[in-house]
């Protein structure tokens, strides 16, 4: 999980919490919003959560809104282990940082965007292009949704 910052046409800013699977590099969210409490993250969480199974770990950077009382408590209930990236060293969570850099460049540095609502759909629209129409060579030159569902039907076999 991270944050990216931007702002619409008018200047005021916004920032767009990704998570993404570092396994099979889909973005499983790109949550934009003006603002970001804890409960909020917490909730989106449990949102993944329930779609897609509780992750062993989650690795975040050392930003605010990792390092309170609420996430602390999400991780403990859920029994996931909260992976902090060191401080100055943006390789401990390379996937992300990579996948941030081409919604910066590809997305949000090509686009002007005339409200919150905008800026979500577009995003948002973006993510699934991304995990359904973008093969990685990573992944065998396979999309992260394709090689998802290709571990999904490899874990029913076994």
């Amino acid at each position: 999980m991270d944050f990216v910052s931007d702002r619409l046409f008018d200047g005021r800013p916004f920032r767009i919490l990704t998570v993404l699977d570092c396994h099979t590099r889909e973005a499983l969210a790109t949550c934009a919003r003006t603002n970001f409490r804890a409960y909020q993250i917490a909730e989106k969480l449990d949102r993944l959560v329930a779609l897609r199974g509780k992750p062993a770990s989650i690795r975040v950077d050392n930003g605010p809104e990792f390092a309170g009382r609420m996430l602390d408590q999400w991780v403990d209930l859920n029994k996931v282990e909260l992976d902090f990236s060191r401080p100055g060293k943006p390789t401990d969570n390379a996937f992300i940082e990579a996948f941030n850099a081409r919604l910066r460049s590809e997305r949000l540095n090509a686009s002007w965007f005339l409200s919150m609502a905008d800026a979500r759909v577009r995003i948002d629209a973006w993510r699934e292009d991304d995990n359904h129409h973008r093969p990685h060579t990573s992944l065998g030159n396979l999309t992260p949704a394709a090689f998802a569902d290709q571990l999904k039907k490899a874990r029913e076999l076994t």
